[in-house]
């Protein structure tokens, strides 16, 4: 446990992408098995406690620090974790236990049994220790670390391309016993995942102008970049069919109208919408949708969704990824002309149309009045470039609209988390209704630099006018720009709209808050992406 305890601390301090690599990667390589799974698993989200919930935790808590310190110590830190590790009562006795005798322990342990368990190794352990095991145990460590920045470090270590992690990856199970023997030149590759597994998705990059200045329109395809979640369709021939969200988890669950009456073997890629007649509806409709495991029939005709393909990698048996671009899309309407038009899939699945655009100036045109029909921008994609997990360089861009802007009263401010739970950097804005009344349209907490961050923290903490419980009331003074990609209907929010995706474009430390914009202003965005899409 020590090992890992030090790991996360480490991670935390390391702000930079590559010193993170590095210490994931010399952590595989010196600690020992299997508690170097169990941290992969941590680290990945592949771990589950039901017998540890944070209510328990807090009970915990309550045992043994005075209520009324650890409530005050709560607001401040903002994180359960930390604030009980800091304040668990000292022993003198340090003793961590091996990573894996607590995973084992916890995962027979009954509800019951788990605060006592935890209460006798926090009693062992140093003030790390203990932050490690109730991150351990709750999940969500927040220390900078993706699965994908995980999977990079594995195959570093094994000196293999991270792709073929991801090929094996959804058929591994925690402690990973066959992947690090296969990493460690001590055993065979682990077997890829069959015909309905996840195969690693390409990417694209942000197009930019050394982009533009190397590419020729005639060399891409292009496409609408689509509002929805990407997906991967995976069918075995036999009438089982997967659908795998973009980090590999199967959702078909979720949308069992795309999941039915498919029988040919097949790996398509593409994007899962929602909206009738195949004209997407806004993404908050999508929203719905997702994370339900058996959505009513109610809800299912309320928000029916498509599914719209632009990539096929497998065609039965056939490895279609390293054919160029511009055959695999013709392969790919082949394969919907044979095996989906005229069957009861054709009113659930259709392709992305191809745009014609032969010059930048005919491509800005497309991408400026994307809105209207319901898209984000632009896709495009080499007609030469193979089909490579990841995101290569110079293959697949994506070109999105200007955001849309407003400006803003920040009206709310909550303590972020982890590196930031000392800040205030939280965000709730709101807009002027026309009987002066100050409404909110949304949280934003990214779009600023770390001095920004620091200024906007004093200013919250000079300017609080009022408290409910972490969040903070503040003088209606503070105007910023917000950025954003969309506005849709909300009953969640008082002036009944909410921002899609705001982040703070610019602080408007110059500008009086009467002069923010009106509700009537976003009234006006609402719905610019409900025309018909072909």
């Amino acid at each position: 446990m020590k090992r890992f305890a030090q790991l996360l601390d480490a991670l935390i301090l390391a702000p930079a992408r590559g010193a993170k690599l590095r210490l994931l990667v010399d952590h595989f390589r010196s600690a020992p098995d299997p508690d170097r799974g169990w941290a992969l698993a941590a680290l990945t989200d592949g771990l589950d406690f039901p017998a540890v919930k944070p209510a328990a935790i807090r009970d915990l808590a309550a045992t043994r620090i005075d209520p009324v310190l650890f409530a005050l110590s709560y607001d401040y830190v903002g994180d359960l974790a930390e604030t009980v590790a800091l304040l668990w009562p000292p022993t003198g006795i340090a003793v961590h236990a091996p990573l894996h005798e607590i995973v084992d322990t916890l995962a027979r342990a009954r509800r019951q049994d788990a605060p006592a368990l935890l209460a006798g190794w926090m009693d062992r352990l140093d003030s790390d220790g203990r932050w490690a095991l109730l991150k351990l145990v709750t999940g969500g460590l927040r220390v900078g670390v993706s699965a994908r920045l995980a999977k990079t470090a594995l195959a570093e270590h094994g000196g293999v391309d991270v792709s073929a992690i991801e090929e094996i990856w959804h058929g591994l199970e925690p402690p990973y016993a066959a992947l690090f023997g296969w990493l460690d030149g001590q055993g065979p590759m682990p077997p890829k995942t069959g015909a309905l597994g996840f195969r690693p998705m390409m990417l694209a990059h942000a197009l930019d102008d050394a982009d533009r200045a190397a590419l020729s329109p005639r060399d891409v395809a292009v496409e609408w970049k689509w509002d929805g979640i990407r997906v991967q369709l995976a069918c075995d021939g036999t009438g089982a069919v997967r659908l795998h969200a973009r980090g590999g988890d199967e959702i078909g669950g979720a949308f069992p109208e795309i999941v039915t009456g498919l029988e040919h073997r097949v790996v398509a890629d593409g994007e899962l919408l929602v909206g009738t007649g195949f004209r997407p509806a806004p993404f908050a409709d999508l929203q719905q949708r997702l994370n339900r495991k058996a959505p009513s029939r109610a809800l299912i005709a309320r928000h029916p969704a498509f599914l719209r393909l632009y990539d096929i990698l497998f065609d039965g048996e056939e490895d279609l990824r390293a054919l160029p671009f511009a055959t695999r899309r013709a392969r790919l309407e082949t394969w919907f002309a044979q095996r989906v038009a005229g069957t009861p899939a054709d009113g659930r699945i259709d392709l992305s149309p191809r745009l014609d655009a032969t010059t930048w100036e005919d491509l800005a045109r497309l991408r400026d009045g994307s809105a209207a029909i319901g898209a984000e921008g632009l896709m495009l994609k080499r007609l030469d470039s193979a089909y490579v997990g990841g995101r290569p360089k110079g293959s697949w861009y994506k070109w999105k609209r200007d955001p849309m802007h407003a400006d803003a009263v920040l009206m709310y401010a909550q303590r972020g988390h982890g590196k930031r739970s000392s800040f205030y950097s939280d965000f709730t804005f709101g807009c002027w209704r026309e009987d002066g009344e100050l409404v909110p349209v949304g949280k934003a907490y990214f779009g600023f630099t770390d001095a920004e961050l620091a200024r906007l923290d004093r200013w919250v903490r000079a300017n609080a006018v009022d408290r409910f419980g972490p969040v903070l009331v503040v003088a209606r003074e503070l105007v910023c720009e917000l950025a954003f990609d969309g506005v849709q209907r909300s009953s969640r929010h008082k002036s009944g709209l909410a921002l899609r995706f705001p982040r703070i474009a610019r602080i408007r430390w110059d500008k009086p808050a009467a002069e923010a914009d009106r509700i009537d202003a976003l009234e006006g965005l609402v719905g610019r992406d409900r025309a018909d899409p072909r």
